[in-house]
């Protein structure tokens, strides 16, 4: 069988971890975009500006979607909430959020499992460096 292509393994492995990642967190009751929501308000208050600034990467804008969709479950779920303009997690969602952060760490480390740590730091510079020799500069968003 012939060798396949660096593409093919990028592409499979991101879908995989799409597909992993987002049946782990819906297991707890969340989507992929109210992990994170729940992840930047973990770090301090934040407007549904900051929010939609956050995940802007991860929605269409141009279809009218904004973090404001997902933040109303995460409210009526007493995870969130509201203090004027600003959201803040509630002590029940810093629970919630604490223990999807574990179900999370541990989907991260299975995908490194086999690996030494110098295989793994290899594997992430390698692939950097050819994000930047096709013209990623940093500034976009994670």
């Amino acid at each position: 069988m012939a060798e396949r292509p660096i593409g093919f393994w990028l592409r499979t492995v991101d879908q995989l971890i799409d597909q992993r990642f987002d049946a782990i967190i819906e297991e707890h009751g969340v989507t992929r975009r109210q992990w994170q929501l729940l992840g930047v308000i973990a770090e301090g208050k934040a407007t549904v500006g900051d929010l939609d600034r956050a995940i802007a990467p991860f929605i269409d804008t141009d279809a009218g979607e904004s973090a404001l969709e997902q933040l109303d479950e995460l409210v009526e779920s007493d995870w969130v909430a509201v203090d004027g303009e600003h959201y803040e997690l509630t002590e029940r969602g810093h629970k919630a959020f604490v223990r999807l952060t574990e179900v999370v760490d541990s989907l991260r480390g299975s995908l490194a499992e086999g690996l030494t740590e110098d295989e793994y730091r290899t594997t992430v510079t390698s692939l950097e460096r050819m994000a930047r020799n096709l013209g990623f500069t940093g500034d976009e968003s994670a």
